[in-house]
């Protein structure tokens, strides 16, 4: 067979948004013809994650996976992006890094003969974050540190505070990919970022999220009259306590967090929220080896646990709450519970509940690798987040797509494409 003739294309472009789909076809096959296509990409720490799936081609020599089933590999049946979001890493507990946003993510398609394993075609997916007319503007702003996504255009925008997990870094893929869609983002760092602290420090201070706040409110490109905050794990209890001590918010959504202050104490003016003191006693060692930390939080509906819990019944904003049924880093559906339980409980219906079974601790923007353990800053080792791959993978789509829709109803949707 001439090799020359067998291509693979991604349509409709090999150039495309990391958050959205391609449509993988092998052309200039023989009719029946077995093949395995390989995807491949590097991270910014240099980690590689893989993923492959076996095929056999349609009686006119073509692959399509979004028709064609995959045979066996990292995953079977009609799965169009099963080549994405099906890619594991090569070294263990590794979650895929993107620092540089500003560059594209490279995955490269192969197409293999089944038998020899000899490549008989390949392409490159450019997935980028940043839409033509974008700006990245890193801040340095009095205490503030992060980086300020805004898209093309005058605006103004509505305005979202994107707050990502514990350590206080950055989530750049998510905030730029969020502001291409016609949200004003600011990816704010508390530590661990720059020159602000690299220890954990005692306290957490409220009033430097309000400063960052009252700083995105300021911006002429962002639109009145309230600000989103998307957050995600340690930072939901961030987006918690500022929407139940600050006025200005308009929509906060909480993706597996937990209801109390963890972790860290938290401050604002004379009041501190202590932590919510884990259970070491229920910490497990899973049947692979890895700490599960799930059931090491008790249930906030305790007396004696009251101080810990957020008062929410304080804010004035809507809420969007996303719970993994398979979370292992804590009972987040429990969580989530507890926390729309106290809203009704004071006369509020002001918040949306989704769960996802079988989705584990960290959901990301679609097509993200799923990450199924992980170095925890907390911990100090590496734990269980859980989740199955293909079912996290759709609830990292669904979560996604509710959560522009949740900003869009509650923040307006003025100049937001």
């Amino acid at each position: 067979m001439a090799y020359s003739r067998i291509r693979v294309k991604l349509l409709p472009s090999f150039r495309c948004l990391f958050d959205k789909a391609v449509q993988i076809k092998v052309e200039g096959l023989a009719p029946r013809q077995r093949v395995e296509l390989r995807s491949k990409l590097v991270d910014d720490r240099g980690v590689i994650f893989k993923a492959s799936a076996r095929y056999a081609a349609d009686e006119t020599g073509q692959v399509d996976v979004n028709r064609s089933p995959s045979l066996g590999g990292s995953y079977t049946g009609v799965e169009p992006m099963g080549l994405f979001w099906a890619m594991a890493p090569e070294t263990p507990h590794s979650k895929l890094l993107k620092k540089n946003v500003l560059s594209p993510t490279l995955v490269e398609i192969g197409a293999l003969c089944e038998d020899t394993g000899e490549v008989l075609a390949s392409e490159t997916n450019e997935r980028g974050f940043m839409t033509e007319g974008m700006r990245r503007i890193p801040l340095q702003e009095d205490r503030i540190r992060g980086v300020l996504f805004l898209p093309p255009g005058e605006g103004p925008f509505p305005g979202i505070l994107d707050l990502y997990t514990f350590g206080g870094g950055l989530c750049e893929p998510r905030a730029s990919l969020l502001a291409s869609k016609g949200f004003a983002v600011l990816a704010l760092a508390y530590y661990r970022y720059q020159d602000l602290p690299k220890t954990p420090p005692k306290h957490f201070d409220l009033e430097y999220f309000e400063e960052a706040l009252n700083f995105l409110k300021r911006q002429p490109q962002v639109q009145d009259p309230g600000i989103g905050i998307l957050s995600i794990s340690h930072s939901g209890g961030m987006a918690l306590s500022m929407s139940s001590f600050f006025s200005g918010i308009s929509a906060s959504v909480c993706i597996n967090c937990c209801n109390a202050n963890t972790v860290i104490p938290l401050r604002h003016k004379d009041t501190v929220i202590p932590i919510l003191m884990p259970d070491v006693e229920n910490v497990k060692i899973s049947d692979s080896g890895l700490v599960d930390i799930r059931d090491a939080l008790p249930d906030t509906i305790l007396e004696k646990h009251q101080a810990s819990v957020i008062p929410i019944e304080r804010a004035s904003c809507q809420f969007l709450f996303a719970a993994s049924e398979d979370d292992r880093n804590w009972n987040s559906p429990l969580f989530a519970k507890r926390a729309t339980e106290r809203l009704r409980n004071h006369g509020k219906e002001t918040f949306e509940l989704v769960q996802y079974p079988k989705a584990g601790h960290l959901l990301e923007v679609p097509y993200m690798p799923h990450c199924p353990s992980g170095f925890h800053g907390a911990v100090g080792t590496a734990v269980a987040f859980g989740g199955e791959p293909k079912a996290h993978g759709e609830a990292q789509l669904d979560l996604w797509l509710r959560v522009q829709e949740f900003f869009r109803k509650h923040l307006g949707n003025k100049n937001i494409c």
